[in-house]
């Protein structure tokens, strides 16, 4: 009786692995190249208009093994100020003083460092190698999925998988490790990362690593990220007040074969949400809609080659 529960839990077990699996499917009228560019762009024009933001961290770290169990917990204050200043102010730390003296605060030493070298670490096509392998949700948005591969070995750098959300092309998830092992005394590191929108940015939600020691250990270190206020500025000097057509193109070809095809349109209106909650109407091949872009309202229409926009 209890191999048969023991089939049934492994079946079970590889039916949910089919099923996660199946949730990714091809990208269709879009390359990794036209996703990463879009992505650049975004990214700069993000970047331009953040001004500044606080928040607070959690960093925890468990590890077991040899030659014992130690747990440490480090919570800290964040000022970024544009375009390329991090402070950061301790607010508590408990546990192992080794570990918040050694590993926390080495974090935070380095990201502050990193923050003025954001070009070497950037994610583009100068530091890494992209292939699209499909698209999927992410907490009910569409986004491409690529794998990356770094250019050169540099701790910092990964190889794995990204997301990209396709509305805002923007990086909202990462499955990776780093491209290079910060220690020989690591055999290996999983990185699980993941981003929010906060107003018009993208910023850290959760960051979980998991190390594997060569003399047997095992380390967990999450960073819990929240309590963002940020400052804008949506009239940054060198940002437009319209964007391409094709880059409008792009955008709501996507949104149309991503949200509007997936729900099987067909011969009649239909009115909901699309991946980006704006309400929009569509109809079988034409999809005219009005939807937010970049802090503007676009309406557009595209059927076959005809396509209209207006800023309003």
């Amino acid at each position: 009786m209890k191999t048969f529960q023991t089939l049934l839990c492994i079946f079970g077990l590889y039916a949910l692995a089919l099923a996660q699996q199946s949730s990714l499917h091809p990208a269709e009228n879009i390359t990794a190249r036209d996703i990463v560019a879009h992505m650049v762009e975004n990214n700069h024009k993000r970047q331009q208009q953040l001004q500044s933001y606080t928040s607070q961290r959690e960093y925890h770290l468990l590890y077991t093994g040899f030659p014992g169990r130690h747990e440490a917990r480090l919570v800290v204050e964040v000022k970024y100020q544009a375009p390329d200043d991090k402070e950061f102010k301790v607010i508590s730390e408990s546990g192992s003083h080794w570990i918040v003296n050694r590993v926390f605060k080495k974090i935070l030493e380095t990201e502050a460092a990193d923050a003025k070298s954001q070009a070497s670490t950037a994610m583009n096509e100068d530091n890494y190698g992209f292939e699209l392998l499909g698209e999927e949700d992410v907490e009910g948005r569409p986004a491409y999925v690529l794998r990356v591969e770094p250019r050169t070995a540099n701790k910092l750098l990964y190889r794995g998988k990204v997301w990209i959300d396709a509305a805002d092309f923007a990086l909202c998830k990462i499955e990776a490790e780093p491209a290079k092992r910060p220690s020989i005394w690591i055999s290996k590191i999983v990185v699980h990362h993941t981003y929010e929108k906060v107003g018009d940015f993208w910023l850290p939600a959760n960051n979980e690593s998991n190390t594997d020691v060569r003399l047997g250990g095992h380390a967990v270190l999450s960073i819990h990220y929240g309590d963002y206020k940020v400052v804008s500025d949506a009239k940054s000097p060198g940002s437009s007040s319209k964007i391409s057509k094709q880059t409008f193109a792009a955008r709501l070809e996507t949104l149309c074969a991503m949200g509007w095809q997936r729900e099987s349109l067909r011969n009649s209106p239909w009115n909901g949400k699309l991946p980006h909650t704006q309400e929009a109407r569509a109809m079988d091949g034409a999809c005219p809609a009005t939807f937010p872009l970049g802090g503007r309202t676009i309406s557009g229409k595209i059927s076959d080659t005809t396509i209209t926009t207006a800023i309003m």
